[in-house]
């Protein structure tokens, strides 16, 4: 029997400081930070993307939780995430947030086909992709 998996629920990203994090993604990326509570009753931090029912879990590397990756650590995420907004928007608005492209726009393949991409670095040095899709039906 094989699993039948259906979708990413979330990802945890390990940060150096939650705050900075919440911070660029939700002034540079557009996401929404939101605050949930653990099954140990703790509060959380997330980032929710879009309208979509994915986020990314944010765990503090001085406050680790159990369990978590082997070796977490910030800065070691590669991250894609697909945006409606044409890539001549988004550059200009990564200029006016002095967000340095490292790469792009540069065309890759999604998930679902061709994507045309640019590449920066959040505040932990992770890799972040914001990319348009190429595809007619996406």
């Amino acid at each position: 029997m094989m699993i039948d998996l259906h979708r990413l629920d979330h990802l945890v990203l390990t940060v150096a400081d939650i705050q900075a994090t919440c911070d660029f993604y939700s002034s540079v990326l557009g996401c929404q930070t939101v605050r949930f509570s653990g099954a140990d009753g703790a509060t959380r931090v997330a980032l929710k993307i879009g309208d979509s029912p994915q986020k990314i879990n944010l765990h503090a590397s001085a406050q680790p939780l159990s369990p978590a990756a082997n070796v977490p650590q910030p800065g070691s995420a590669d991250l894609c995430f697909i945006t409606s907004t044409p890539l001549e928007t988004v550059l200009d608005h990564l200029r006016s947030h002095q967000i340095s492209v490292i790469e792009g726009p540069i065309e890759r393949t999604g998930t679902l086909g061709p994507i045309l991409s640019v590449y920066i670095r959040d505040p932990d040095g992770n890799l972040i992709e914001v990319a348009n899709s190429l595809s007619p039906s996406e």
